[in-house]
């Protein structure tokens, strides 16, 4: 009963963290979109005359699309068609069980490891799985019986072919190297010694907390800095964003593989888009910056300056809240009247919550947190862990909106010329190098 209940929080929690950075991306895609473009962006939908900067706008995208009218085209296969966005969604959802987000936390004397399913196969079950969601794209291209949406599935199946392979042959560099890293001493009896020639994402990530020349955190990316550009380069062809959506290529081919869907099933389709996304995103951190590791601050160091650590970070927390709330009051003063209705009222609603959460962070000051006892350094160490991976997930799923919003579609043959001609050759290159390295040192 431990066992399920345990999974079922660890579900919980990375499908809640998945769904809530949907909305947020979502919010994030168009306020970058405008900031690029040097325009507002999305600002009307409100809740009771507040917008809050365009937050209100997924949660309107919701409704319009759970009411939308479902049109359906007359000559589609039934079965395949209705399956394809579930597929689709399922596969993005499934792909994060083996992904560590921190490596245990302890609950009640026992340790409890921060991920959902520690596979000895963690990597082939990630590459396996983020595959399947080419067949649900295919499946909708195919049975909408249309001549784009077929085009659309079948540039998604070469382009898939075409990165999937560079994808793999990126991380065989990554795990030889990690395969030769014995298991940090404070984690040797938890995760024990079996690499099973590094395909266990916890070994992996465990292995990057280590220091080379005593100063250099062990990332991936210091280890294979062209495995990481190979890499992110293949994320971003398996994602379908911009510059590799030619499955969708809408100057091309209309909307590509899911024209033919509207309502709750194309509401799927976009969902599964920023789930890739934040999968993807999850991917980078874990395999080239460490993933839940801190530069220069393992466990055994947050456990034995926890007390220090969680004070100073109360004390920043509580002078970035008043900071913010100052600068909310301000605007309030300079933007006062401006437009006449319940908008006025945002920067002060701003402000407010800005100081609720600096006179929290001095709440947690009156409780001596320098006087914090293992139990609470155990689980501040797991928090802090927890708190790096999400920021690196966040930085990650920027980056994917700066890049779309930045750099133009490739035409078809540069896609696959730079998969086959490019990344293929490099990919090959890199693997024999770091072979030859590993072989002498």
């Amino acid at each position: 009963m431990d066992i399920i209940l345990e999974t079922l929080s660890k579900i919980g929690f990375m499908f809640a963290v998945i769904m809530g950075m949907v909305v947020v991306l979502i919010w994030m895609e168009r306020k970058g979109a405008a900031f690029i473009q040097d325009r507002t962006g999305p600002n009307r939908a409100a809740i009771l005359g507040v917008r809050l900067a365009g937050l209100v706008h997924p949660v309107a995208d919701v409704f319009k699309l759970l009411f939308k009218e479902d049109i359906q085209p007359s000559g589609r296969h039934r079965a395949f068609y209705n399956l394809a966005p579930w597929l689709v969604m399922t596969v993005a959802l499934s792909t994060y069980a083996v992904i560590p987000f921190g490596d245990y936390l302890t609950v009640a004397g026992r340790k409890v490891a921060l991920v959902t399913a520690d596979l000895n196969v963690g990597l082939l079950y990630i590459l396996a799985v983020a595959s399947l969601g080419t067949y649900g794209v295919v499946m909708a291209g195919w049975a909408a019986n249309n001549k784009y949406t077929f085009l659309g599935g079948v540039r998604a199946t070469a382009q898939m072919i075409s990165y999937e392979i560079n994808m793999g042959l990126a991380l065989m560099g990554l795990v030889l190297v990690f395969s030769h890293t014995a298991t940090p001493g404070y984690l040797r009896e938890f995760l024990g010694t079996d690499f099973l020639s590094g395909l266990r994402l916890t070994h992996l990530v465990a292995g990057q907390g280590e220091l080379l020349w005593g100063f250099l955190p062990k990332w991936g990316i210091v280890v294979q800095p062209l495995g990481f550009l190979l890499f992110i380069t293949a994320v971003y062809a398996e994602t379908n964003r911009n510059p590799f959506d030619l499955p969708e290529g809408e100057s091309e081919i209309v909307a590509g593989y899911h024209l033919e869907y509207s309502s709750m099933k194309f509401a799927l389709f976009f969902m599964a888009e920023y789930a890739h996304m934040v999968i993807g995103a999850a991917l980078i951190a874990t395999f080239y910056f460490g993933g839940y590791q801190i530069p220069w601050m393992p466990r055994p160091v947050l456990e034995a300056h926890a007390g220090m650590l969680l004070t100073l970070k109360l004390i920043a927390v509580a002078a970035v809240g008043f900071l913010f709330a100052l600068l909310f009051l301000r605007r309030t003063q300079r933007e006062k009247g401006k437009f006449g209705d319940l908008r006025d009222n945002e920067p002060r609603l701003g402000a407010g919550l800005w100081l609720i959460v600096a006179l929290a962070a001095l709440g947690g000051l009156a409780l001596r947190p320098w006087t914090l006892g293992p139990e609470g350094a155990s689980l501040f160490a797991s928090l802090m862990q927890v708190g790096a991976f999400l920021a690196k997930l966040v930085f990650f799923a920027w980056l994917f909106i700066w890049v779309r919003w930045t750099l133009p579609r490739f035409r078809y043959d540069q896609l696959m010329g730079l998969g086959w001609k490019v990344m293929l050759p490099l990919g090959v290159a890199n693997l024999v190098v770091t072979a030859v390295v590993l072989t002498i040192v």
